[in-house]
């Protein structure tokens, strides 16, 4: 684990003292902050007084501006503002505010040897605090660095970032002290850190007229704040029918005081917005440079030199008008004329700011198809960032190309967190776990892609978890391991909330993240989770309404001041990720009840439309309750009934079916493992065979098909076969649960039968059961006599490191516990001799052919110049090597423009080959991108029966391994696979079995 480290400087009786001291793990800024005096403290407010503030007149607007926050965020934490003194001169004990080379206050402090700024001098929005003489510096090496240390001495006194965006509570206190010493705060790891909004209509857009009249300069400059608050940079500002820079023509002025980098979004070149073309598209032409690049040139030109004196990184190149391909001709047509495009706007930028360009920041945004651009060869200067980008869903589509690492532009990363387009639309909730972020923002910045992360965060609410977490990542990723994240969240949700319900309310966003990737809500589909298999169903429907009863029993503990922050970033999430997931689940089992027969289908039915109305009201309490109704319109996204990848016009529920009883009652049986019912089915009804080894129960549901009750009597054959109930009355369902007494049962394969009857009417059901000694085993071992098993990635016997690479748990990655990926995800890749690899003890009863399928991430072809390969072995045999890119599907290849992904005919991504989770399961929609998974499949033979030692090597670094599936079995399809069943070593040190059914 690396730890990050800092200088502080103890300054006593006038000698100076270096100690080093960690920086909290959970975060790259460490605290300072005192509630009561100590030797030498800094007294910034106590007993009614606040030290006041110098800055002086002549640095940064946004320095002043800040300095002013600081006075403001000192009353809203102790009820007394610090005055603001717009001075050179400075006197007493107070708060010194400045920049260097800019700050009489700082530079004379410099001259006369009371501070010490070689640590940060010249460097990126660097910045020091220091007590020195009885006064509190704040020193920046540039305009951000100084208004970061401001910041982080308001985040630090008790005002979170989120305080006016999430409602955040202050944290109250009567006494604020800085501990004596000097803090340095170097530079961000990451040059350019901001996000991108985008897809704002109707919710931001809704939100902003209502409270703003617009999405203008009165609602920019709250955006402005939240991102140097959290030590972020950089915007790409709204473009749905906006204009940043001529709606409001205050916008870019403010940006630039405040210290906010602009640019504009990927297919908006030369700081214009396309909504400053569709303005004048009648003026200027078609949006086409081999017929209208002269015009396009002076649209170009004069939209750069309105914004030359602001501070900008640039977007270069061309897409088509709308966020799409660009051109008519083929991909060698378009490179050529890419290339005249980047080399008339170098010209263009050049003559603007009369300076050579390697001067002026600039970015190509290696999007879609401009991917493929790439790949054939099309460069574009050196100084300018290339910005390689996700796939829309969050898996970055390329790693840092040995070939660009000493690029003087850099590289950069454009990743989504919010889409909208193809595959698919992932817009109302936040969807993206903080580990899921981790492991791909990690792959990023370790191969080298650090110049610039741009995130397209839709409509900034509700994504401020996934924001923060990128923003303090950014600043410095080491400070935050994968084995970190959940300190991470516990951190975030305590600073708002406090640290009594921090865990609880960390695991309550944790999890609705986690599950909301399971099946993100724009496709779910009531087919998807199986209702007779592994009860996958109703697990996944028991947690999510554990989790929505959880984060309303908590909201009642919560104090009032910190309720609309509550709601905002914990119930509401929460409460309506559960009920769309259910909706869904119950309109599945109301399909199949309703297919049976079942009267009880109309309970689902009616179930899912109470669902519904409910997510209504959590919605309505949002836009028309929270904070005074502050955030009108803002949960306005349609998230139910999509039918193709784009938002429908409203809200629907999906398929419902409601089934007309029959006069008289009448009896139904199904059970577990099959869709059909009896009486009426043809085949005779069998429940899934029972085994000594896992000693599973299974279930026969006994329902009504008509009015009144069902009188029926259960009965079996065998006096080994137990039953939960015998007979009963049943008006719409009733569960009998079906086990085994396996004492008395016979040894061998053998048969039963169970009886269900009302009346004349009789139900045979079979009952297989197969009982065997349990295997001999030194190890805790997975798998048994019959049918398919899973084992959990993290669940090894062994864990060998290789040469240069090991295998490391990837905590809360993935669908369930954690993930096994590879440190460091740089290492060269491999052959299975020298590769790291990992060991699982698993139970095979028979020789020949045992199908293995190894659930991977959705990894996207990141190295195209090799693989994305991971090998497979059992016990000695020599290692099969699978390529996760053969059958590879690359969204991109398929929707070559934005204009064939804004299609209403699009449909899901076809299913890779072999591939078992997509074939074999035959659910709608199912691709390894909405599923987060993708499945590789390899036949391994089995030479003796018993234990054996299945082997994963690393080949290549960056494949996830989340999952392993052996022998499935397709007569009982499901999402998640079986339930993982780990037996335990059944052999004592001394080498004796121990007794069976002990």
């Amino acid at each position: 684990m690396i730890k990050g480290f800092l200088l502080i400087l103890l300054i006593t009786g006038g000698i100076v003292k270096a100690q080093t001291l960690p920086v909290n793990e959970d975060a790259p800024w460490p605290s300072y902050m005192l509630h009561q005096a100590v030797a030498k403290s800094f007294r910034i407010a106590a007993a009614g007084k606040a030290a006041p503030i110098y800055v002086d007149p002549d640095d940064w607007k946004g320095v002043l501006r800040a300095a002013d926050d600081l006075s403001d965020d000192v009353r809203k934490v102790t009820g007394t503002s610090s005055p603001v003194f717009k001075d050179k001169n400075f006197a007493g004990e107070a708060i010194l505010v400045g920049t260097i080379g800019k700050s009489h206050i700082i530079d004379r402090l410099i001259a006369e040897k009371k501070i010490d700024i070689s640590a940060i001098k010249d460097k990126w929005e660097s910045y020091l605090i220091q007590t020195v003489d009885g006064q509190l510096v704040i020193a920046g090496s540039d305009k951000r660095g100084t208004i970061f240390g401001i910041y982080d001495v308001s985040e630090k006194i008790g005002v979170s970032p989120w305080y006016w965006w999430a409602d955040a509570p202050v944290k109250k206190s009567t006494a604020l002290y800085v501990k004596a010493g000097r803090y340095v705060q170097s530079s961000p790891k990451v040059k350019y850190r901001g996000i991108f909004i985008n897809d704002e209509s109707p919710s931001m857009s809704g939100w902003a007229r209502a409270k703003f009249g617009g999405i203008n300069s009165k609602m920019y400059v709250h955006m402005f704040e939240l991102l140097l608050r959290l030590k972020a940079n950089f915007l790409w500002p709204a473009m749905w029918g906006n204009a940043f820079n001529e709606d409001d023509p205050m916008s870019p002025v403010l940006a630039d005081e405040y210290g906010i980098v602009m640019g504009t979004s990927h297919h908006e070149p030369m700081m214009r917005s396309q909504k400053e073309y569709t303005n004048r598209k009648n003026e200027i032409g078609p949006w086409d440079y081999t017929t209208n690049a002269e015009n396009l040139k002076k649209f170009w030109y004069n939209g750069l030199e309105r914004n030359k004196n602001f501070d900008n990184l640039i977007t270069v190149g061309m897409r088509g008008d709308g966020d799409v391909a660009m051109g008519k001709g083929d991909d060698e047509a378009n490179i050529k004329t890419l290339r005249k495009v980047i080399a008339d706007q170098q010209d263009i930028i050049q003559k603007v700011y009369g300076k050579k360009t390697e001067k002026i920041p600039q970015a190509w945004a290696i999007f879609t198809e401009v991917q493929r651009y790439y790949d054939a060869g099309l460069t574009v200067p050196d100084d300018v960032t290339l910005l390689f980008c996700d796939n829309n869903w969050g898996y970055i589509r390329r790693t840092g190309p040995d070939k660009e690492k000493k690029r003087k532009g850099g590289l950069g990363l454009y990743y989504h967190i919010d889409m909208n387009g193809g595959p698919w639309n992932d817009r109302w909730i936040n969807s993206t776990t903080i580990p899921k972020l981790h492991e791909q923002l990690n792959l990023a910045y370790q191969t080298g892609i650090n110049t610039e992360w741009i995130i397209n965060v839709g409509d900034l609410k509700p994504k401020e978890l996934p924001i923060d977490f990128i923003m303090h990542y950014a600043w410095n990723p080491d400070a935050i391991p994968a084995d970190k994240t959940w300190d991470y969240t516990v951190n975030w949700a305590g600073k708002i909330f406090g640290k009594e319900h921090a865990k609880e309310i960390a695991d309550i966003i944790s999890k609705y993240t986690k599950y909301n990737l399971w099946r993100k809500p724009e496709v779910q589909d009531p087919q998807i989770f199986s209702f007779v298999n592994y009860n996958e169903a109703d697990r996944e429907f028991k947690l999510w309404n554990d989790l929505a009863a959880k984060a309303e029993a908590l909201e009642k503990k919560i104090p009032a001041d910190a309720k609309d922050a509550y709601y905002e970033l914990v119930l509401y999430p929460a409460k309506a990720s559960a009920g769309v997931a259910q909706i869904y689940l119950d309109a599945g089992r109301n399909n199949l009840y309703a297919q049976q027969g079942r009267v009880s289908a109309n309970d689902y039915a009616q179930q899912a439309r109470d669902l519904f109305e409910i997510d209504k009201q959590l919605s309505n309490r949002y836009n028309d309750s929270i904070a005074g109704g502050k955030w009108k319109n803002m949960m306005s996204d349609v998230h139910l009934g999509y039918k193709q990848w784009s938002m429908p016009r409203e809200n629907s529920l999906p398929p419902l079916v409601d089934v007309t009883p029959l006069a008289q009652p009448t009896l139904g049986v199904a059970v577990e493992g099959s869709t059909d019912a009896w009486p009426g089915a043809e085949k005779k009804a069998e429940l899934p065979q029972f085994n000594a080894l896992d000693k599973k129960r299974h279930y026969i549901d006994v329902f009504n098909r008509g009015t009144g009750a069902v009188e029926f009597t259960a009965k079996t054959n065998k006096p080994w076969i137990k039953l939960s109930m015998l007979n009963g009355s049943v008006e719409k369902e009733q569960r009998i649960y079906v086990d085994i007494d396996w004492q008395a049962a016979p040894a061998g394969n053998v048969e039963g039968n169970i009886e269900i009857t009302q009346g004349d009417t009789k139900i045979p059901l079979l009952v297989n059961t197969l009982k065997k000694a349990a295997p001999v085993a030194k190890l805790p071992y997975y798998g048994g006599y019959a049918g398919e098993f899973s084992i959990p990635a993290e669940q090894f016997v062994a864990n060998i490191p290789g040469k240069y690479a090991k295998w490391i748990v990837l905590p809360d990655l993935g669908r369930a516990e954690a993930c096994m990926g590879i440190y460091p995800v740089t290492a060269p890749s491999t052959t299975p001799e020298k590769a790291p690899r990992l060991e699982y003890q698993i139970f095979l009863p028979n020789t020949g052919s045992a199908k293995v399928c190894l659930g991977v991430l959705p990894t996207q072809d990141v190295n195209p110049t090799r693989g994305l390969r991971i090998a497979v072995a059992i016990d000695g045999q020599a290692p099969q090597i699978l390529d996760a890119r053969k059958g590879f599907h690359d969204e991109f290849k398929e929707y070559t423009s934005a204009s064939l992904a804004m299609s209403p005919g699009l449909k899901p991504l076809p299913p890779l080959g072999n591939n078992y989770a997509l074939v074999s399961r035959r659910k709608p929609r199912r691709d390894e991108v909405f599923d987060n998974l993708r499945w590789l499949d390899v036949n391994l033979e089995v030479k003796t029966p018993g234990m054996h030692k299945l082997k994963i090597f690393m080949i290549d670094p960056e494949v996830v391994l989340e999952n392993i599936i052996v022998n499935p079995n397709d007569k009982y399809p499901s999402y998640f696979g079986a339930t993982p069943i780990k037996h335990k070593a059944n052999v004592t040190p001394g080498g004796l079995k121990i007794p069976e059914n002990k």
